[in-house]
């Protein structure tokens, strides 16, 4: 009896110190507030990109027009650095969303510039498309679309 009261003890102890740390390692409520943005979708015009800030970084939401979709989505696969298609980085073909961070050195790209009315990053070159793929340049990869969710029609949760 003895030696289970003794056991008891010195489980409750060992969870009085340790619980302390263990709940010290969890995000703090600021931290998990960044986790995530929502936006309202519902005035960014037809043609129009807007940066918002998710995690310290530019994300741009493009709001494509359909010709710039029907151009997004015949492009052949063979024209591609890193093929995706363009049903892959989307949801809905209207919306595209991806973080704003050039994939070669980092950089921000400009919106509605280059041949392909996409982006182009003015430091090296780079230049995406309309789907944010990376078209020519030095950059390796397409532009990064992070995890969203269309919360209704007009508003998007970012993370």
């Amino acid at each position: 009896m003895l030696l289970i009261a003794t056991g008891a003890v010195g489980a409750v102890g060992v969870g009085t110190v340790v619980w302390p740390l263990i709940s010290s390692m969890s995000p703090d409520a600021s931290t998990l507030a960044l986790s995530s943005t929502e936006i309202d979708i519902s005035k960014i015009e037809a043609g129009q990109i807007v940066t918002v800030k998710w995690r310290g970084n530019p994300v741009f939401v493009r709001h494509r027009t359909p010709k710039e979709i029907k151009d997004a989505e015949a492009t052949p696969m063979s024209d591609l650095k890193d093929p995706q298609t363009d049903a892959q980085r989307v949801q809905k073909p209207e919306w595209l969303i991806v973080i704003g961070i050039c994939t070669h050195l980092g950089c921000v790209p400009l919106g509605h510039d280059g041949p392909f009315d996409g982006w182009k990053c003015p430091c090296h070159g780079s230049v995406y498309d309309v789907s944010g793929r990376i078209r020519s340049g030095p950059a390796p990869l397409n532009l990064a679309v992070p995890t969203y969710a269309f919360l209704t029609d007009t508003k998007v949760k970012i993370g």
